[in-house]
């Protein structure tokens, strides 16, 4: 009888990999993959193979036989935009995966490697809520320049894991509540869900609040001048938005931590920039609180920053009266994949089938 999911989530160098039996993580690891090795493949997605070999390596080495998984579940790339949900890996996704059909990233192998080994397994493969969820109602795409529409871009598959770990937790269907989450991590994604759907969120690359690394919205004004000042490159002021912006520009660490040990040690400056960070959070909760007219059952705050108490309380402060306020320090993507996988071989949700949710075009 089958009894374990494996979960697969590629990164620019390596490739996480973990097992689950049920809910339980029962082994885990992180695949590493050489510079060297990664250099002689043209496009990402022929990386597949190489990825694909060390993962059933792993698995042999540790004595799982391939047809004890009951199904295995990759991480969702940069698909066309689609409706969140547990998807079957199927044909027509794969051939969006492999041309990069909304540009290359490491998480396009997820799908990929997937079907590969449940083909082996003889088994479904499955991809959750991947970084191309839109579930944007049309007024949220208006951005106030006709070149310009705001699209969806964020961390969806944590946002999404939350918002179902606290409807289990308040004892509702995630169909009847309305949540503000904030993913607080290297970028920030504040996102209204309306009945588990994620209505509008700000892009973490181009808008919201600073983060560790990433400039968030600033004046437009000011950085369109910046930009044809002649003093920068485009490669460089794409890195003061992303890369070298937030923490990272005025204090030059994007680690939280070390932030809170320069504020223990007496540093002002540091104190003004972590508390203005956590003043752009509450703000963009209380701006994402009026997309639901403020009906909204709770805050929930997640994500690596979420485990800072200072920040936290700072936050609550601010927001406290809007709604009650979870916690959920950190993120779990292997978790959360697990997860997606289990509501459909639980028979609490339905799969949904990719080429019948987005429309392809030839």
């Amino acid at each position: 009888m089958s009894k374990y999911t494996l979960a697969i989530n590629p990164g620019s160098t390596s490739t996480k990999v973990a097992i689950f039996k049920g809910k339980e993580n029962i082994l885990q690891k992180n695949l590493i993959h050489s510079a060297e090795r990664l250099e002689k493949f043209d496009k990402i997605t022929d990386q597949y193979k190489l990825r694909k070999d060390m993962i059933l390596l792993w698995i042999q080495e540790n004595d799982i036989k391939l047809s004890d998984f009951v199904a295995v579940v990759g991480r969702g790339g940069l698909l066309r935009p689609m409706p969140g949900g547990t998807y079957e890996v199927s044909d027509a996704m794969i051939k969006d995966l492999k041309v990069g059909i909304q540009g290359e990233h490491a998480s396009n192998l997820g799908g990929i490697i997937a079907k590969e080994i449940a083909e082996l397994c003889e088994v479904k493969s499955y991809i959750v809520d991947s970084v191309a969820v839109d579930e944007f109602s049309e007024v949220a795409r208006i951005s106030g320049m006709p070149e310009i529409t705001r699209s969806a871009l964020g961390h969806s598959l944590n946002i999404k894991a939350v918002a179902h770990r606290a409807s289990l937790e308040l004892g509702k269907k995630i169909d009847d509540l309305n949540f503000v989450i904030a993913h607080l991590g290297g970028g920030i994604t504040i996102a209204p869900v309306n009945k588990g759907k994620l209505i509008d969120y700000n892009n973490a690359n181009e808008m919201g609040p600073f983060s560790p690394e990433r400039a968030g919205g600033v004046p437009s004004g000011t950085l369109a001048r910046m930009c044809f000042s002649g003093k920068y490159s485009l490669k460089e002021i794409k890195m003061k938005l992303r890369g070298k912006g937030g923490l990272t520009g005025y204090l030059e660490t994007n680690d939280a931590r070390e932030v809170e040990k320069m504020i223990d040690e007496g540093s002002g400056m540091a104190k003004l920039v972590f508390n203005a960070m956590g003043y752009q959070i509450a703000k963009e909760i209380g701006a994402m609180a009026t997309v639901l007219a403020g009906k909204i059952d709770a805050i929930i705050l997640t994500g690596g920053l979420a485990h800072s108490r200072r920040l936290i309380k700072y936050i609550e402060e601010r927001i406290g009266f809007i709604a009650p306020v979870m916690i959920y320090a950190g993120e779990d993507e292997m978790k959360a994949l697990n997860e997606g996988v289990l509501r459909v071989l639980n028979r609490e949700e339905k799969s949904k089938i990719y080429e019948k949710e987005v429309k392809i075009y030839d």
